[in-house]
């Protein structure tokens, strides 16, 4: 099988790319990203040299750049995205540039090349907030912020292409993903480097929002089972029901690294701040979906990594 895979220079892309790698050795992978300020090209520097692995530098946007990267191809997953919701409430234009008219130049690609599957990483955000239960795959999108707009506002596109064009995609909506080569920009990799840089953690109004946590290498085997068995047009809630208030992450971290309390600072709140998102995953789980990992095991594994690689996330914070 050969897939696209873009916006693999990223977090979650780049992982996925080192998991399919490491898995099967009949596999050929084309990554087509961007590099904005949140890729980095050392997280896959050990394959640079592997036969199977390929890098294009390339925007979504580019109809022609892509229509070439996928030729050959059976198979296309997009992680490309802006995906930072603070920097989306600044300035949403290129969230909406990226993530919808980018999706749409892909489908259109994918469409014409006739490529088998397509795998589109979107996000439990679309579903805006709730205070009690979860979301199923059937739930309103209702998204609070620009970056979930632009997220939601794709997931609609790709279901119009599947059912105008008897396109078929497949849609995965994860919770909050963390563990290795994370950019430090998201809470944990943020968190853990300020600490170790003397500096304290801001924690935005009185931290009881709720998240739920989803080790990066979980989300990975999720989005190859659903690659390789899920029907078309499907949609897969991805989540761990590791579910946790911003300040008790903050905490186990803390106490992880044997932090004080007075490390924390409470700063405003952000506008549209969702309280709590929590997923219903029985379909993925009917589908053969388990975590592998506990959330205690991962947030170690996690802190163990940054703090082991602290001239990776050194140097992307100098340059950011």
């Amino acid at each position: 099988m050969k897939i696209l895979i873009t916006g693999g220079l990223g977090f979650i892309g780049g992982n996925f790319i080192r998991y399919l790698l490491g898995r099967y050795r009949k596999i050929n992978i084309v990554n087509f990203d961007k590099q904005t300020y949140a890729g980095c090209p050392s997280s896959l520097k050990d394959y640079c040299s592997d036969p199977r692995y390929e890098f294009v530098k390339g925007d979504i946007c580019n109809a022609r750049k892509v229509a070439a990267a996928l030729k050959g191809c059976d198979a296309l997953v997009n992680f490309a995205a802006e995906t930072h919701v603070d920097r989306s409430i600044v300035s949403a234009a290129e969230f909406l540039r990226t993530n919808v008219m980018g999706v749409q130049v892909l489908l259109e690609a994918a469409r014409e090349n006739r490529i088998k599957r397509f795998v589109h990483i979107s996000t439990d955000e679309v579903y805006g907030s709730r205070d009690k239960g979860s979301f199923t795959e059937e739930s309103p999108l209702e998204p609070n912020s620009p970056y979930s707009a632009s997220k939601a506002a794709a997931d609609l596109l790709i279901r119009s292409y599947w059912k105008t064009h008897n396109f078929a995609p497949v849609i995965i909506r994860p919770t909050n993903n963390f563990g290795p080569f994370q950019f430090p920009e998201k809470v944990i990799p943020f968190f853990v480097t300020n600490l170790l840089q003397g500096e304290q953690v801001p924690v935005y109004g009185d931290g009881l929002n709720v998240r739920d946590w989803l080790f990066v290498l979980d989300n990975c085997r999720a989005i190859d089972l659903v690659l390789r068995k899920a029907p078309a047009g499907a949609i897969y809630n991805v989540g761990a029901g590791n579910e946790i208030t911003n300040i008790d992450l903050t905490r186990q971290i803390l106490k992880i690294m044997k932090m004080p309390a007075s490390r924390i600072k409470f700063v405003k709140d952000r506008p549209g701040h969702d309280w709590r998102y929590s997923l219903d995953t029985t379909r993925l789980r009917a589908l053969g979906f388990e975590p592998a990992y506990s959330f205690e095991d991962a947030l170690q594994l996690t802190l163990d990594w940054y703090l082991g690689n602290q001239k990776w996330w050194k140097r992307l914070i100098k340059r950011s």
